[in-house]
């Protein structure tokens, strides 16, 4: 056996005081292996199209399934009855008419422009406050949907059909200090509707605004071990340490039971394949084997007369193509893994305690696409819902989670945003202009680590900055 280095000696001591509470790991060197975040699939590509690439891992003829996949996530569907059989039937209500329109080069999508209104990558969902006449479709859909206008606006429609309405978003602002005196403004979305095609809403009408996420590492996350969710989770917080994750339960619309959910700004969605299918009926106005009918409300007269694209209008094989491709976007390894600022970040972000949800490695289990299965990853996530405090609350609930609760989101590729989607807006709404506005707005159950944050100096706030860019 080969003795410990004395670094590694120190790392593992600094990291057995933490157990105890007493003290957060340092990291004087990088983890073996850190650099690949999605294990052997990680993907080498660094510029704007570092979200668009295959797993590495999969084989050329893969490959192939991988471009169809993408061809149809990418291109524009059409207006039924069309000679493009394969691709008719869009809306007739919709927010776009590719998925590729919303998670653009599979990056992360923004808020609509504050003086150009609505914004393809970015939506509004609604419902109403449920009541025991809502038990069924609250049971399947998480919500009851708003009567005349559904579960999500759609700000676009083909000729001959009214949009439900135009999206504009303004911002007030509040600032935060830093124990150094350091202070950053901070931008609180105020949402307005205008322009309803359909009538008022019912005055009881919840919202919430939504970007798209970024796409790549999906077939990985899918693929964590449900025990390994759940051995994160402490709903009652019986180790005091304020942290109180829990899984979210929705509906499988394949089993017609109750599953953990994985996907989507709240965990909406137990696997790919319905997330792609509801995004398919929702944002596009496309049916499924999953999602059958019609997206328009039996109030929407124009709509429902419209011819439709055939029953489904996406098949079964290309859904699949679809989500072979969304599972296989592979995540971009990391940069910079030895340098000394971001090891001090890395150190920063544990004494924070970030990581608590956040959480910084998992290994897959069995996968639906074989090269996903049995990886070490570092995703930067637990997948579990986390109370965020009242500053990001939307107070509109969905399945199990509450409306202050979020699912954690991963960090891995962060640190690529600007280079694949030329902005650096994140959380749920777009609201934080870059990362430190980002972590300036939890609060809930990530109040203390926050408020750690704070206490940092300009050279601690470049440190952990440099990690996450490092992600």
């Amino acid at each position: 056996m080969h003795p410990l280095s004395r670094s590694a000696i120190a790392l593992l001591l600094a990291m057995s005081l933490a157990a105890c509470g007493e003290q957060a790991p340092r990291f004087e060197q990088a983890e073996p292996g850190e650099a690949l975040s999605a294990g052997s699939a990680t993907v080498m590509k660094f510029d704007q199209n570092a979200f668009s690439m295959p797993s590495a891992n999969l084989s050329p003829v893969r490959r192939l399934d991988f471009s169809v996949g993408n061809s149809f996530f990418r291109n524009p569907w059409v207006i039924a009855p069309a000679s493009t059989t394969a691709r008719d039937g869009l809306g007739p209500l919709m927010n776009t008419n590719a998925c590729q329109s919303c998670h653009i080069k599979d990056g992360r999508g923004h808020p609509a422009d504050a003086e150009r209104g609505n914004a393809v990558s970015m939506l509004v969902r609604l419902s109403i406050p449920a009541g025991a006449e809502h038990a069924e479709v609250v049971r399947e859909r998480g919500i009851a949907p708003e009567p005349v206008y559904g579960g999500q606006l759609q700000d676009m429609a083909i000729p001959g059909v009214a949009p439900e309405g135009k999206v504009r978003l303004s911002y007030a602002t509040r600032t935060e200090r830093f124990a150094d005196g350091f202070e950053v403004e901070l931008r609180e979305p105020k949402l307005a509707i205008t322009e309803l095609g359909y009538g008022p809403m019912h005055p009881d009408t919840q919202f919430s605004v939504r970007v798209a996420p970024q796409m790549i590492g999906l077939g990985l996350l899918e693929a964590i071990p449900e025990a390994a969710l759940l051995a994160n989770a402490d709903p009652d917080d019986s180790n005091g340490d304020g942290i109180s994750g829990r899984p979210n339960r929705v509906f499988d619309q394949v089993t017609r039971d109750t599953a953990i959910g994985r996907f989507g700004w709240k965990a909406g969605q137990p696997n790919l394949n319905q997330q792609n299918a509801d995004a398919f009926f929702n944002d596009m106005g496309l049916t499924t084997s999953l999602f059958t009918g019609n997206s328009c409300t039996d109030r929407q007269l124009d709509c429902l007369a419209m011819p439709h694209g055939g029953e489904p209008e996406v098949s079964d094989n290309i859904l699949n193509l679809v989500s072979f491709y969304t599972r296989n976007l592979g995540v971009p390894a990391r940069r910079d893994v030895d340098a000394p600022q971001v090891l001090q970040g890395k150190t920063l972000f544990h004494r924070a305690g970030c990581q608590s949800c956040h959480v910084p490695t998992f290994t897959t289990g069995d996968a639906a696409e074989p090269e996903l299965a049995n990886q070490l990853i570092r995703p930067y996530t637990d997948l579990l819902l986390h109370d965020m405090g009242e500053g990001l609350a939307d107070h509109r609930p969905e399945f199990e989670a509450s409306g202050s609760e979020w699912r954690t989101p991963p960090l891995w590729g962060v640190g690529m945003t600007a280079a694949v989607s030329g902005h650096t807006q994140f959380l749920h709404d777009g609201r934080a202009r870059n990362l430190l506005e980002a972590i300036l707005w939890h609060g809930g159950e990530a109040e203390r680590a926050k408020q750690a944050v704070l206490g940092f100096d300009s050279d601690e706030r470049s440190a952990l900055l440099a990690f996450l860019e490092s992600l």
